[in-house]
């Protein structure tokens, strides 16, 4: 059961009904969902947890889903957490782990939000779903819709990677592209669909997306035999999977799970595309949109977030850090990623092994740390992107 008891704006704390259809709030900034984490601590337990199903369902009782008939599941969570001991013997890390998002549902984290989120629509009567996205939002957007027989609207880049496009397409998605971003994706998507009866499903604009990601700090804790790493390092677009996990670290030290001591949250960012890197290096509370956002990492193509404030706050009060990587330096990481431990990743999860590079080298980490890279998607759906690192083995 959840014990969900509101929805709280994340600027101006107003409170919001639950059970009840909303995207922002009237100031125009996101919604988190609360809970009653008083009761659900005599429920939710380490020890009660091993005999539970090995998806992101096992934590219940910190998601929103009332009804567990209202679940749309295609067994999405409990990814693999790996001891990368020959990345880490290169990179003179002992304890450096990797946690393969690739093995969600339509291989990437996207799969965790989508399936929250689609289960919300489904409780609420809600039957058509509307985002725009840079690839793997779209496809996740799909398959849950499919699956919960809703109808499903995506706009994508004209950039988009072929298999993402192909895979909207398939699962009977209505797809379209458009010149531009992720957010001139968003501003046609507004325009078309006004007035009609679609519901938006965008990054932070409904609340549900960030209570599945954040379940992946629940996993990475319970991974790591009831503690917590160091340090987490995030390849960084909209943000929804930081903020997820920033709001679980505060719902495991009230559920008695953790005291105040937190990992630090590193955000990596595509050179091409660093609004976030550019803010937090000012000082800025809120981060510029990027003018002409350009990157292989479709994920990172993203100029402004909603949420920038929240990931920003979440980087300083963490002792973190945001940073920028280069292109060709993310893609020779997938290759090294792939012939060390075997995982062929997307060049977002490449991001992340030039970032602890950085953050080595700067200073930023001793080298000691227990650290946590997210590969947040499988590299399979990006081969022109990784093409050209493989033609001259290919005889």
């Amino acid at each position: 059961m959840s014990f969900i008891t509101h929805l709280e704006c994340t600027r101006c704390g107003k409170h919001f009904a639950a059970g009840q259809i909303h995207n922002l709030c009237e100031c125009g900034s996101p919604l988190l969902v609360r809970y009653d984490l008083q009761r659900a601590r005599a429920k939710l337990q380490l020890q009660n947890l091993r005999s539970r199903s090995p998806d992101l369902w096992r934590y219940r009782e910190v998601l929103p889903v009332t009804r567990e008939s209202s679940r749309v599941c295609l067994g999405e969570g409990y990814t693999p957490l790996m001891l990368a001991r020959r990345l880490g013997d290169k990179l003179g890390l002992p304890n450096v782990y990797l946690k393969d998002e690739s093995q969600n549902p339509t291989g990437s984290f996207k799969a965790r939000g989508m399936a929250v989120a689609v289960s919300m629509a489904h409780e609420l009567g809600i039957r058509r779903l509307a985002v725009p996205s840079a690839g793997n939002a779209g496809g996740a957007l799909a398959a849950y819709a499919a699956k919960a027989g809703m109808e499903a609207a995506i706009y994508m880049p004209e950039e988009t990677p072929l298999a993402n496009r192909l895979e909207c397409a398939l699962h009977g998605a209505k797809v379209t592209l458009v010149p531009g971003s992720i957010r001139d994706c968003g501003r046609v998507m507004c325009e078309r669909l006004q007035g009609e009866d679609w519901f938006d499903v965008s990054t932070l604009r409904e609340p549900y997306r960030v209570e599945g990601k954040k379940t992946m700090a629940y996993e990475v804790f319970e991974q790591l035999g009831g503690r917590l790493p160091d340090a987490l390092i995030y390849p960084t677009g909209g943000g929804t999977g930081l903020i997820g996990m920033w709001k679980a670290f505060d719902e495991m030290q009230e559920l008695g799970w953790i005291g105040a001591r937190r990992p630090r949250m590193f955000a990596v960012q595509a050179q091409g595309c660093a609004p976030m890197v550019r803010a937090f290096a000012a000082g800025a509370e809120r981060a510029e949109e990027w003018t002409n956002p350009q990157t292989r990492a479709s994920g990172l193509r993203v100029p402004a977030a909603i949420g920038d404030f929240l990931i920003l706050r979440a980087l300083r009060e963490s002792r973190g850090a945001a940073l920028a990587v280069s292109d060709g330096a993310m893609l020779t990481a997938v290759r090294e990623i792939a012939e060390t431990e075997g995982i062929i990743t997307s060049p977002e999860g490449g991001a992340t092994l030039v970032g602890v590079r950085k953050l080595l080298a700067d200073g930023f980490l001793a080298g000691h740390e227990t650290i946590v890279l997210f590969l947040t998607a499988t590299g399979y759906k990006y081969l022109e992107a990784l093409e050209t690192l493989t033609l001259e083995r290919i005889n």
